[in-house]
């Protein structure tokens, strides 16, 4: 793994300032949405089962409304910075913008490790992040949603708090409930799902059949599994995937050359996306060092894990025969690797339009459960489908009109939706 100082807000902040010179954007715009229009730092002092209190750090930022109401997940992770957040925050105001639905962006997180608490524990947590933001959260004002190591169980802990403390019924305050208490049928495999349409529509571009291409896919978590679920049934074939080690402290990949197997791997994953190397090995896959999955003769590849996973290091293993990148982390690519992946001429889809069918499938959530009306599952996977293909386009026709890459392609027409709101607001 690369040395080099990442900073996912500085980060996001160059690609902002890229795109509004592009844009020629005023000053004052620029001033406006470079950082967050408001951050929410606070304590949650929880009781442990022990009997002994710990106090946990949490955050809630809201980069920008322009558009509608905040929307954004919320991450538990031991390795959670302000900053992360804040660039999370900003991608999610793109993303929303770029796919075209009428929210803004937000993002949440607390410092902690899932791993080393228990359910009570976790359900502490989520109800004290939610008093914490009483204020500043709800269902027109910033609705939540799952992320790192969080999932639908927290969510509706998380529902229920907030139902409590205002008196109300309202399902729609949050996203990535339980199917039967106010999710959506979808909503699970949305994001993975996303990705591989955009990886459709990138194919055809190309001139490649689905059935012939193969990719390699970093990650084992809901995105990633989902992903390899739609591109085999597309035809594809994965032949390789990652996966952390929480005991090891590291990721591992694991090969066959024949393709994975993803059912058979699922049965050797815990909760967390852990594969379990023993089995695996026993089962025929051949386990390597963590940052192998960049480095097989695949067509596409598929970073859909951490952020920083392909940087000025890992991009040098990318071979000759890679033609597709689709980013289904956020943040996967830094700008140094953009730089090489640009001169190898790979055609990239950028994190903020390839993961983008998590929140369109959200943003649906949200309509279902404000209407109190819901969709069978091919209605949403339907209208996701063309959402997602819809926004591929709208983004492809301009990279192709302006000679650019489809990342500034993306960011342009991302940001001068949310730029035009916010001058219609009077704002700027």
């Amino acid at each position: 793994m690369s040395t080099e100082s990442f900073n996912p807000y500085r980060m996001a902040q160059e690609q902002f300032d890229a795109v509004a010179n592009q844009l020629g954007l005023d000053e004052a715009t620029r001033d406006l949405l470079r950082v967050p229009d408001r951050e929410m730092h606070f304590n949650i002092p929880i009781r442990m089962d022990d009997g002994s209190y710990k106090v946990f750090r949490g955050f809630r930022i809201q980069h920008n409304t322009a558009r509608g109401p905040g929307k954004g997940g919320v991450r538990f992770h031991p390795q959670e910075t302000v900053d992360t957040v804040r660039a999370l925050s900003m991608w999610m105001t793109w993303k929303t913008a770029v796919v075209d639905i009428p929210l803004g962006g937000a993002k949440g997180g607390v410092i902690c490790d899932p791993h080393n608490l228990s359910p009570r524990e976790q359900e502490a947590l989520c109800r004290g992040w939610v008093r914490q933001l009483i204020d500043a959260i709800g269902p027109d004002r910033d609705v939540p949603a799952p992320d790192v190591m969080t999932s639908s169980q927290h969510m509706l802990w998380m529902l229920d708090e907030y139902e409590h403390l205002t008196g109300r019924k309202a399902p729609g305050f949050i996203t990535g409930k339980p199917v039967g208490m106010g999710g959506s049928l979808g909503r699970t495999e949305a994001t993975g799902y996303g990705v591989i349409y955009t990886v459709r529509e990138a194919l055809s571009e190309l001139g490649l059949r689905m059935e012939e291409a193969t990719a390699s896919v970093q990650g084992f978590g809901n995105v990633a599994q989902y992903a390899i679920d739609l591109f085999h049934s597309y035809g594809g074939k994965v032949l390789c995937v990652s996966s952390w080690d929480q005991t090891a402290q590291e990721a591992f990949a694991f090969f066959r050359k024949d393709g994975v197997d993803l059912k058979q791997l699922r049965s050797m994953t815990n909760s967390y996306g852990e594969i379990n190397r023993d089995k695996a090995a026993e089962a025929g896959y051949t386990v390597l060092p963590g940052d192998a999955w960049i480095e097989q003769e695949v067509d596409v590849l598929i970073p859909a894990a951490m952020e920083n996973q392909i940087n000025r290091d890992t991009v040098k293993g990318i071979k000759g025969s890679v033609k597709i990148i689709a980013e289904g982390a956020n943040g996967p690519t830094t700008p140094p690797a953009d730089a090489v992946i640009r001169e190898k001429k790979i055609w990239l889809v950028p994190d903020f339009l390839a993961n983008a069918g998590g929140v369109t499938c959200s943003y649906f959530e949200q309509v279902q459960s404000n209407m109190n009306y819901f969709w069978t599952r091919d209605e949403v996977i339907s209208k996701l489908d063309t959402q997602m293909t819809d926004a591929y386009f709208s983004v492809s026709q301009m990279a192709h009109r302006r000679n650019i890459p489809m990342r500034d392609a993306a960011y342009m027409i991302a940001i001068a939706r949310v730029a035009e709101a916010c001058k219609m607001r009077g704002w700027v």
